[in-house]
This record gives structure tokens, C-alpha cells and sequence, in this order.
């Protein structure tokens, strides 16, 4: 049988707290599920991956990404547990882009020191904001001090790609203050960031003060200034901006190679309560609750919940829309070779509509975002849907 290579995905739903801004699958810590879970998260990737045989490694890991929630509340026995389990059911090996998430609060010297002899090779640190009122606002457990803290202790561990997550557009935050952050994070010299626009999700505790009126955020035309200047800012550091919300360094391949495998529409596997798989043309999720998920694992039942057959309509639109967060584009060429039809005999009308709007640049082979594109991305993206 031959391999699937995709990407893997292991989702840890705990947190030490949960987050006001929050909507991911994610629960305050419980030890004692914690432990029933990675159990758990070891026999899917034996069902799942292992196949009849057991150990029949029917996928091969292109990357292996291990996010949450906070995957760093794990102990090193746990993480070495899963990895354990992917190597042996999966085909990972540490020399592909291994990603573990991090809370600042649970990452020193000797914790990064554990994850790097486990093989992890990349750690994503959830930093938001290094301003200790707004992460007190946000909900975060730790402070500006321990995730400058983190950030030198991942480095002296010896972590050669290290990502930094920041949010703008945060209650009450101007333009300055968020460049001024900006600037002290670039001073890091991080190898990727990944800066996001706070958006009020229903069912966040966010959602439930701004619903009130007592929850102020900037509209939508300063964080659009914000989102200008980190392009400028960033550029002007020798960062190259990939995708909509995404920079890597430009020296060395530091663009995130497991988010790459959504962005290309190409095979992903997920294990874990809530995590997502595209394989073969097939779209599946497992069950959102960690004890449901734990109780449909322990009794051999694989934790599926819902399944969506991908036909190649659909799949064509999903990957121009999802192309086009790449600041690249879509590549005429590899579309024709991948659907044996060519982009603008499916998508022309649009593309000539949006391309007149400003929205679009023809660029050769490529078709991608302009700078307002990349500003109004969603409505180029419904257009892609609704052709």
C-alpha cells in the first residue's frame, strides 16, 4: 500500500485558563483527564494510522504540529509518549518540521531543553502582547517580562526557529502602542511571526462585554493602519511576508511548512478531541469534548463526528481561496497540473472582476491579493465560494 504523506496535527485541549478572546476547542487544565487523554491520543493514532496490521505506518508525516490549548502544560513524559506513537504508527521522524505551541508561562531553560531532546524543532510562542494590562484584559496567565523570559530561554536551549504569536486591534490600543510592540518584538529576532487582528467570537467572554458596551476595541479602519505598518515595519526588518498574517525570517526556509499543507489544500491528518483530517478527498472531524473523545477511544471506537466527501468542484474552490492567503498566489501552471483544467477556464469571470475592483494582480503564472486584497480578503474568498 502506498504511503499518504500530509501533514499531522495532535490538538491538546487544556489550558491553565481559559483565554477571554478564545473560541478554540480548549478547557481549563484537569490532571487527571490529561492523563486519560494522551492515552487516549496514543490508541487513535494506532487505530487511525496503524491500520489492521498495527503498525502498518500508512501515512507518512510531512510535518508533525502539536497545538491547543496549551501543549506545553504536558509533562516530558507525555510528549515523549505521542511522539513515541507517531514514529511508531505514523513515519515521523525528528528531521521534518516538528512544532510544539507554548504558553510563556510554561516554558523556562530546562523545559525547552526537555522538548528539544524529544526531537521538537520548532516552538510557537503564544506571546499576544507585551503590555501586562492587556494581557491581564485578555485573559493571559503570564507577564511581558516572562515572555521576553521564554523567548531567551528557548534560544539559549538551542532553538534555531522560534515563531512568536501577537494580537492588535486589542481594547483600546492605538497605533503607536502596537507598533512600539511590534518593534521590541523584531528586536528578538524571531524566525517567524504570526500577527492577528482580535476578533469577538460568540460564546467568548469578549463577545459577552462587547455585547454590553463594556468592551472597546479599535474599528476596523485603525486596525487596518495597524496591519499596514507591521507590513512596513516587517519589510523594513528583511521579513518576508508570506501569507495574509504571516512573516519569515529571509534568510533560511522559515516559512511554517506545517501550515503550508492547509494553505496548498494538501493531506492533513488530525488526532485529538475536535482536531480535522483532509484525506483522499475526504473531510473529517473527530468529537469536540475531551471526555467523549476519551470515552469513545478507550472502547476502540474511532472518534469521528462528522464526515464531507470533497468533490473536485469543491475542491478547485478551495484551493484558489486558500491559495490566495499566500502572498505568492495561485500558480496557473501547478492548478492545470493538479485538476487538468486550467485556473481561468473555472475561475476567469471572477478573477477579471476582482482584478478591476483592485482586488487581484495578474502577475504572470500568478494570480494573488493586492495590498487592499490582502485588507478585504474575506470578500475575495466568498467570491472564489460562490462562483
Amino acid at each position: 500500500m502506498k504511503k499518504v504523506e500530509a501533514g499531522i496535527y495532535i490538538h491538546i485541549p487544556f489550558c491553565i485558563r481559559k483565554c477571554l478572546y478564545c473560541d478554540f476547542n480548549s478547557y481549563a487544565s484537569n490532571d487527571a483527564l490529561k492523563t486519560a487523554y494522551v492515552d487516549a491520543l496514543c490508541r487513535e493514532v494506532a487505530m487511525v494510522a496503524g491500520g489492521a496490521s498495527g503498525t502498518s505506518k500508512r501515512f507518512e508525516a510531512s510535518t508533525l504540529y502539536i497545538g491547543g490549548g496549551t501543549p506545553s502544560l504536558l509533562s516530558e513524559q507525555e510528549i515523549e509518549k505521542i511522539l513515541l506513537a507517531c514514529a511508531t504508527y505514523v513515519g515521523w521522524n525528528p528531521d521534518v518540521e516538528t512544532t510544539v505551541e507554548a504558553n510563556p508561562e510554561t516554558i523556562d531553560y530546562d523545559r525547552a531543553l526537555e522538548l528539544r531532546s524529544l526531537g521538537v524543532n520548532r516552538i510557537s510562542l503564544g506571546v499576544q502582547s507585551l503590555d501586562d494590562g492587556m494581557l491581564q484584559q485578555l485573559g493571559r496567565v503570564h507577564s511581558a517580562e516572562r515572555a521576553l523570559q521564554s523567548f531567551e530561554a528557548c534560544r539559549d536551549a538551542g532553538f534555531e526557529n522560534i515563531s512568536v504569536d501577537l494580537m492588535y486591534a486589542l481594547p483600546d490600543q492605538s497605533v503607536d502602542h502596537w507598533t512600539k510592540t511590534l518593534r521590541r518584538v523584531i528586536a528578538l529576532a524571531p524566525e517567524h511571526l504570526s500577527l492577528y487582528s482580535l476578533t469577538i467570537e460568540e460564546g467568548t467572554g469578549f463577545h459577552c462585554l462587547w455585547s454590553e458596551g463594556r468592551l472597546q476595541v479599535p474599528g476596523e479602519d485603525e486596525a487596518a493602519e495597524m496591519y499596514e505598518a507591521s507590513e512596513y515595519l516587517l519589510a523594513e526588518a528583511g521579513y518576508e511576508h508570506y501569507e495574509i498574517s504571516n512573516w519569515a525570517a529571509a534568510q533560511g526556509s522559515f516559512r511554517c511548512r506545517h501550515n503550508l499543507t492547509y494553505w496548498l489544500n494538501q493531506p492533513y491528518l488530525g488526532f485529538g478531541a475536535g482536531a480535522h483530517s483532509y484525506i483522499n478527498g475526504t473531510r473529517f472531524n473527530n468529537v469536540l469534548s475531551p471526555e467523549g473523545y476519551v470515552s469513545l477511544v478507550s472502547s476502540g471506537t474511532v472518534p469521528v463526528d462528522q464526515v464531507e466527501e470533497i468533490d473536485v468542484n469543491l475542491e478547485m474552490k478551495e484551493t484558489a481561496f486558500l491559495g490566495l492567503r499566500l502572498v505568492d498566489g495561485i500558480s496557473r501552471r501547478e492548478f492545470l497540473g493538479r485538476f487538468a483544467c486550467t485556473l481561468d477556464e473555472v475561475f476567469g469571470t471572477v478573477i477579471d472582476r476582482l482584478v478591476a475592483d483592485g482586488l487581484l494582480v495578474n502577475r504572470g503564472d500568478r494570480v494573488a491579493l493586492t495590498s487592499k486584497g490582502r485588507l478585504l480578503g474575506n470578500e475575495v474568498f466568498v467570491a472564489f465560494l460562490s462562483e
